[in-house]
């Protein structure tokens, strides 16, 4: 099938708009593949220090012949989908041998769960421990030990900044290995009927606790398709994972023989060998654009509008929100994954999964197949199937059809005909919302504003009874220059209740919300945040607000609005306490959102 013309017009002006920086940045990486493997230039005390501790691998090491893999790792047992890493280093150091290689672990990066610091001070660190995540990583990568190297790493800010990392060390191959999801507990649905009771008094805070232990219960990533999910799917998109290495999950076979393949292929693809795949050549505008697809495709997390435009710059790629809305209204909804339906992705993984989503968007022209993978040339090797056949790992034909259209469509019969998200721009700002979750009728919101400075306030009006008609609820003074940018998930069962009690009310943040977020239509990420006199900052309460996801618009009904002067907020309450004095420069320096609200690209 051609290119869809979308595809390939938002690809072309993608390229247009990067000529400059991918060319440096092409350059760049191009001088720093050209001294060759980097170990070659190191002096002899240099290597004495870097192999020390490696033991029998001593004299590999030093004899340079072999390629030698570099781990990054944000193993911590905090974070359930990134525990099954604990023993990743000793079993890639026993791969590397199988395969003449050596392995070592460059450096650990930090790793926080947004799922903990949800509505937690510790959450105004989240955006930030993304750049903190590609500075650890890049401090790992400077050793300059390194043939290729593997990315262990999954949830929300990891992935981005590992990618960042990636980027920067471009001449370097890059292999992201997961550790796949937890096996299915409670279905979300009734997670998220508990938190609503919760929230209207109806349960007390035991069916609450009870109800979550039930929910995350093991090791593995979170089973909704939040941002952590959303990440494994692009790594497959755009190439970065071995096929179908996603969505299985830890501690079976195939998991383990996914990765022993990961090791084997990133010894095979370094300079030393025959088929060199440095990582910022499969870090192209065809690959950004194939992970923005799926994005859409699948209803994936807002989170990532903030991430993707980071990370592509760290490759000298300049994405826009336009392209997001072009790309949404060109490919269809062809999941539905809680939030947006009732299934986890596990249930999404044994109804045809990635493989079949890549294999129908190719036939329908809405990807680059002509892309350079990790697995070799051509998307098409991602719509395989890993299995183990008599002993073996190998890759067989992918599913062609659906096993439960309720959660996985072809791409002729969707669920929906565009995307799931829709750029919002107007007198207001520029944003986003991800609509894929929220019902047609919901999605033109006209009421009065009500204004707050927290998330916090919210829940108090509510709990004082205040909200007793329409509204559009905006939380401002959200945004990474004010308070770095918290998600405000934790107001989605309050929202929610209102909703269900029948009234009409929308969000409008310059903040974000969760990648788990879903049927309450809500205006996020808009920019320019409030903190730097943004519009936001000249709403007063009461205005009319119109929230309008079908035309695109975010508008203040209110004749004097451009000639009003911006409140200000005293901030100092977000400037101390749980480590937020130490990210001072970060919310001093943090670019807009829309940019991907990064200091360090």
């Amino acid at each position: 099938m051609p290119l869809h013309q979308t595809i390939a017009d938002v690809t072309g002006r993608i390229r247009d708009r990067s000529a400059e920086t991918r060319r440096a940045y092409l350059e760049r990486i191009r001088r720093a593949a050209e001294d060759g493997p980097a170990r070659a230039h190191l002096s002899c005390g240099n290597q004495a220090h870097a192999y020390a501790a490696m033991g029998a691998d001593k004299g590999a090491l030093a004899g340079a012949r072999q390629p030698n893999i570099g781990i990054v790792t944000a193993y911590n047992d905090m974070l359930s989908a990134h525990q099954p890493y604990e023993h990743y280093p000793e079993k890639i150091r026993a791969a590397a041998r199988r395969a003449g290689a050596t392995a070592q672990v460059a450096g650990g990066v930090p790793a926080m769960c947004d799922g903990v610091t949800q509505g937690q001070p510790g959450m105004e660190l989240s955006l930030f421990s993304r750049d903190v995540i590609a500075l650890s990583a890049g401090v790992a990568m400077s050793h300059n030990c390194f043939d290729a190297s593997l990315y262990l790493g999954i949830c929300d800010k990891i992935v981005p900044g590992l990618i960042m990392a990636a980027a920067t060390f471009g001449h370097v191959p890059a292999i992201f290995v997961p550790s796949g999801p937890m096996t299915s507990g409670l279905p979300n649905d009734q997670k998220s009927k508990v938190r609503q009771q919760f929230a209207t008094g109806e349960v007390g805070r035991d069916k609450l606790m009870e109800a979550e232990m039930a929910s995350y219960h093991g090791p593995g990533t979170c089973t909704f398709y939040g941002t952590a999910n959303t990440n494994q799917m692009l790594m497959e998109f755009m190439g970065l994972h071995l096929p179908g290495a996603a969505f299985v999950n830890p501690g079976t076979p195939l998991r383990e023989a996914l990765t022993e393949a990961a090791v084997a292929r990133a010894a095979a693809i370094t300079a030393l060998g025959n088929d060199y795949t440095p990582a910022g050549e499969v870090l192209d505008e065809r690959a950004f654009v194939n992970g923005m697809v799926g994005l859409m495709a699948t209803g994936g997390s807002t989170n990532l509008v903030l991430h993707l435009p980071a990370m592509a710059r760290a490759a000298g790629i300049l994405l826009d929100l336009e392209d997001f809305a072009a790309l949404s209204e060109a490919v269809p909804l062809m999941a539905r994954v809680y939030p947006n339906g009732m299934a986890d992705v596990n249930h999404f993984h044994a109804a045809g999964g990635i493989a079949f989503m890549i294999a129908e968007l190719l036939d329908a022209g809405l990807l680059h197949e002509d892309v350079r993978t990790v697995a070799g040339t051509g998307l098409a090797r991602y719509a395989a199937e890993p299995k183990i056949l008599d002993g073996a790992l190998t890759w067989t034909e992918g599913p062609r059809e659906s096993l439960n259209d309720k959660i996985l469509r072809p791409a002729t019969d969707p669920f929906q005909p565009s995307g799931g998200l829709k750029q919002l721009a107007g007198n207001l700002g520029r944003g986003v919302m991800k609509v894929s979750a929220v019902a047609p009728e919901r999605h033109v919101i006209e009421a009065a504003a009500r204004i707050f400075h927290s998330q916090d306030e919210v829940k108090a009006a509510f709990k004082r009874g205040e909200f007793t008609s329409d509204c559009v609820v905006v939380v401002r003074f959200q945004g990474p220059r004010a308070n770095g940018m918290p998600e405000l998930h934790s107001l989605t069962p309050t929202l929610s209740v209102l909703q269900d009690r029948g009234l009409k009310v929308a969000l409008v943040t310059d903040g974000r919300m969760s990648g788990a977020s879903g049927k309450v239509p809500a205006a996020i990420h808009i920019s320019p945040e409030a903190a730097v006199g943004g519009p936001l900052a000249r709403l007063r309460e009461g205005d009319l607000v119109r929230v309008d996801a079908v035309a695109g618009t975010l508008q203040a009904l209110v004749p004097d609005f451009d000639d009003r002067a911006p409140v200000m907020a005293d901030l100092s309450a977000n400037r101390h306490g749980i480590g937020r004095e130490l990210f001072e420069a970060f919310r001093t320096h943090a670019g807009p959102a829309e940019t991907g609200g990064a200091l360090v690209t």
